[in-house]
């Protein structure tokens, strides 16, 4: 059935007396929802409820009422969307999502899952979308219930999700889902329109784009009572605050400014309604006059440097013209992260934090000025990223391995009562650390992505160049009193062992925490990090530079050659303003191989990224309940690894390849890898010639270079006092074993064994025992008693494994035990 409905604010045919606007929806909520928030709809149905309508052509007063509107009434629960395509199509709003579910765009499928998810009881984010490799397109969106992940102590790291897959037809598809939630439904819906908390009728995507705004109210109950044009209802948006005022609109290439202020404070406001936070990003200079001729403004995520950015590739950059204005000349809207749920602004910046985008800044201006507040830096409380139901299951994990295993540690921070960051070392891991303890990895690759857990690990090298654990940690959050805490807690667990050196990313709060309690420790940022900084800030450069900064970087044999050669990259192609590589050449000698070489890294490859010590089993997406049956899981079998290649290694021979003398004694100290790779660099220097270009008393020169390349040489000093040597290539000084480069001069000085000082005991098959040779080392006497401690508890627990298989092993192991402790005694 079809109405003519003469929509005046004045009059409305329903009863035999006036009625006002607010009556009118009383009456009507039910049914013409759509129709008051979107006039502009029309909707097709058959039989409808309200039958006591009188003439459309006339109103109570005897007068015409423009415009009248045809309305299609529909039956309730269902509706007939009609879209831009003119296709129609019933949607139904009680229909619950599934996998094949087909939309028309990512937006009506987030529409649909929000209003179902009003129906159950909870809310809705939007999460990551993934990009075609192709074309950088959008290919797929995840919508999330709004307390998954633990950025915010209101989440709970609940799972639920849809994920929607664009198709090659251009519609999108429901292929993943998941509709369980790990908290209470219901509360969050309570305070919804009733009409859509009973069996609504779907609404089209027109309506939820209305009703998602912010609240909204009649312009004709607003403005001094009035009403409004006959057929016409205006909405206006109240602003976060109740000032009244109209949303900015959205930034856009070519907007205009007067100042760079000015846009900087548009910009601002703008990421403050949509749910992120600005940085001041680069700045450039002119050639001429080295007067700023373009700003970016970027989303606070942007980058690496921080933990909690995600590399956000969102910004705005302004350029200033002939006529003084600024206009926007660059834009990227799309982020990688979640929207909506940042920290809003408390106040407008004030004059000195406004005045600081006009100040000279060299183009370092990195500051998060959404963190400063009427001058001042806003101190943020700690707080956690774990979620609260880690805790007890943790506790009670800890408690039973400490039962099985007396070295079992662990610790958990408080602060102010509540629970922070937890840190765990079984015994095996303490006792590794006293073998190798001299070079620690701290990996806190979970931030490379989205992270249901912020597990890291301490990481050393083994004998075998196997990554061997030496200590497990949940991080609460990425502060420098968090980080403090962990490395004065790794320290008093390994019974104050100290790294030699320390890898880890080169975040401002790491690295501070690291220079607090291991200040002598050399340290070296984490490649994953380096590598991706690099993407982002070198991908706008011609592939000469790139080729040309590459070859500095690994190519350069000393810090002159270095240094010269970067000057020359960065004049070449104009790059002295460049921020980020201008802080780069500050930290070279954390990250440029060059530095690196003379400092001992266990000969973990520079530039390539460290295996994860868990790989894919245990990471920051694994869920609570699969936590710990995968992380004993993953950590055996790298135990298992290393028992495999104990055993190799004591009951197994390498294959001699020549009949050196020297040869042979490494082939019986060392484990098989190491052997082999001494073995390599024995054989190679067949191929060098050495030539003496120094002598005075016991100090010998050589320059050692290879035959077929006169441009691989390099120099080799000797003092025949203590048979001491150094090369530089510095190959000893950083892995630990000698290089051919000294193996060709010892043969030319007829040196047929290595020199005790050149034989690492942290490299030889019995590593375990090195202890006896470490009080001959200078090692301090509670190092020593650590290390004895820890060797005879790793010897007597295997004791134990091996004694408790039979009752016959069980005789046996006891029989062995109290012998040797007669002898103790």
């Amino acid at each position: 059935m079809i109405f003519r409905v003469p929509f005046c604010p004045h009059t409305f045919p329903l009863k035999e007396k006036e009625i006002n606007p607010t009556q009118i929806f009383a009456e009507l909520v039910p049914f013409f929802l759509v129709l008051i928030l979107d006039p502009d709809m029309e909707i097709d149905s058959g039989p409808t409820h309200f039958t006591d309508f009188r003439s459309p052509d006339t109103n109570l007063n005897g007068g015409e009422c423009m415009n009248p509107m045809v309305v299609n009434a529909f039956p309730v629960g269902i509706v007939h969307v009609i879209n831009s395509g003119n296709v129609e199509s019933e949607v139904d709003l009680r229909m619950e999502p599934s996998v094949g579910l087909e939309f028309d765009s990512s937006d009506e499928a987030r529409d649909f899952y929000g209003l179902y998810a009003m129906r159950v009881g909870f809310k809705i984010r939007t999460g990551q979308l993934y990009r075609s490799r192709r074309d950088g397109s959008v290919s797929s969106r995840r919508f999330v219930c709004s307390k998954e992940g633990f950025q915010l102590n209101s989440r709970t790291g609940c799972p639920a999700f849809i994920r929607v897959q664009r198709c090659d037809s251009g519609k999108w598809v429901i292929d993943q889902i998941q509709k369980d939630h790990n908290h209470e439904l219901g509360l969050e819906g309570e305070n919804n329109s009733p009409v859509l908390q009973q069996k609504p009728p779907v609404v089209p995507k027109s309506l939820v784009e209305v009703l998602r705004r912010p609240k909204v109210k009649l312009l004709g109950q607003i403005e001094n009572g009035g009403s409004s044009p006959s057929g016409i209802i205006n909405f206006k948006r109240q602003k976060r605050g109740g000032d009244g005022r109209q949303p900015l609109p959205e930034p856009y290439t070519g907007l205009e400014f007067n100042t760079a202020n000015e846009a900087y404070e548009y910009y601002q406001s703008y990421a403050e309604s949509v749910g992120f936070r600005v940085r001041i990003g680069q700045l450039f200079r002119s050639k001429n006059d080295g007067s700023i001729t373009s700003r970016r403004f970027v989303c606070s995520k942007e980058g690496f440097q921080h933990p909690s950015r995600v590399g956000c590739g969102a910004f705005m950059r302004i350029k200033k013209k002939d006529s003084e204005s600024w206009m926007v000349d660059r834009l990227n809207k799309d982020h990688n992260h979640d929207l909506g749920e940042q920290m809003v602004y408390e106040n407008k910046f004030s004059t000195a934090s406004k005045k600081f985008i006009e100040e000279e800044t060299n183009g370092m201006v990195s500051m998060d000025l959404g963190e400063m507040n009427t001058g001042k830096l806003i101190k943020r409380s700690r707080e956690s990223k774990i979620g609260t139901d880690w805790y007890p299951v943790l506790l009670e994990y800890f408690q039973t391995r400490q039962a099985e295993d007396t070295g079992f540690f662990y610790s958990v921070e408080v602060d102010n009562g509540s629970c922070l960051s937890v840190f765990w070392a079984d015994g095996r891991s303490r006792y590794s650390c006293s073998q190798f303890g001299d070079v620690v990895i701290l990996d806190t690759s979970y931030r490379k992505s989205n992270y249901v857990v912020p597990f890291a690990t301490f990481v050393g090298v083994n004998h075998h160049k196997q990554p061997v654990l030496l200590g497990s940690a949940l991080i609460a959050n990425e502060s420098k009193e968090c980080f403090t805490w962990l490395f004065q807690t790794w320290f008093k667990a390994m019974s104050s062992c100290r790294p030699k050196s320390v890898i880890a990313d080169q975040d401002i709060a790491i690295q501070q925490a690291i220079t607090v309690v291991f200040p002598g420790a050399h340290r070296r940022f984490s490649s994953w990090q380096i590598r991706a900084k690099e993407r982002e800030n070198l991908r706008s450069m011609p592939i000469e530079f790139r080729y040309e900064y590459e070859k500095c970087i690994y190519e350069s044999q000393t810090t002159v050659e270095f240094n010269t050669t970067w000057n020359s990259l960065v004049n070449k192609y104009n790059l002295k303003g460049n921020a980020w590589l201008q802080q780069m050449y500050d930290k070279r000698e954390s990250w440029v191989p060059l530095y690196l070489r003379g400092k001992f890294f266990a000969g973990i490859p520079i530039g390539e990224t460290v295996e994860s010590f868990f790989g894919t089993q245990v990471n920051g997406q694994t869920p609570l309940r699969e936590f710990i049956p995968r992380y004993e899981q993953g950590l055996e079998q790298r135990r298992e690894d290393e028992r495999k290649e104990d055993f190799n290694s004591f009951n197994l021979q390498s294959f001699s390849q020549t009949k050196e003398a020297i040869e042979e004694q490494c082939r019986r100290l060392y484990t098989f890898t190491i052997f082999k790779i001494f073995q390599d660099e024995l054989l190679q220097s067949y191929s060098y010639i050495g030539i003496k270009t120094y002598e005075e008393g016991t100090i010998c020169r050589y320059l050692v270079r290879q035959s077929r390349n006169e441009n691989d040489k390099h120099a080799v000093t000797f003092s025949a006092v203590n048979l001491s040597v150094n090369c530089s290539c510095q190959m000893f000084e950083f892995e630990g074993v000698l290089c051919r480069h000294v193996l060709k001069v010892f043969k030319l000085l007829n040196i047929r064994e290595l020199p005790s000082q050149y034989i690492l005991p942290r490299w030889l098959r019995n590593a375990e025992y090195r202890i006896l040779c470490g009080a001959e080392s200078g090692v301090s006497s509670q190092e020593l008693k650590a290390f004895m401690i820890w060797s005879l508890r790793e010897t007597a627990c295997k004791y134990v494994e091996c004694g408790t298989t039979s009752v016959e092993k069980y005789k046996l192991a006891y029989e062995i035990m109290r012998e040797g402790g007669k002898k103790l005694y």
